[in-house]
């Protein structure tokens, strides 16, 4: 698994390399996750490249979370493929998550959160 990261006026988006998230791979992800993880962070998964996530998945995009969560820091995650989504909606993970369709529209939304609070 590989993640590609890069950083937007503070803004790290990171791109997911892998067509799966669970079992198999879960806790690499969340060893390569915590690296990213930093008090303030403002952070976005770009999952476009997977096409299935299983319970072992969520579970370390929500361990993800609580952490970004617990240092003020901030998730998003764009991208996901129809069936991918509709995991998340059957969970009802998507009332968890920020879920924007592309990623332009999840930068745009830590845009206007930074604006809101500047106002």
């Amino acid at each position: 698994m590989n993640i590609d990261i890069e950083n937007l006026d503070g803004i790290i988006i990171a791109h997911l390399r892998a067509e799966a998230l669970d079992a198999s791979n879960a806790k690499e992800f969340k060893t390569k996750a915590a690296a990213l993880i930093i008090p303030g962070t403002t952070l976005i998964f770009n999952l476009g490249s997977l096409q299935f996530v299983d319970s072992s998945g969520l579970g370390a995009l929500l361990s993800c979370l609580r952490q970004l969560n617990a240092s003020g820091g901030a998730l998003k995650l764009c991208g996901l493929v129809k069936p991918v989504r509709a995991l998340f909606e059957l969970v009802r993970m998507h009332r968890v998550f920020e879920i924007f369709n592309t990623q332009e529209e999840a930068i745009r939304s830590y845009r206007k959160d930074v604006v809101t609070l500047v106002d």
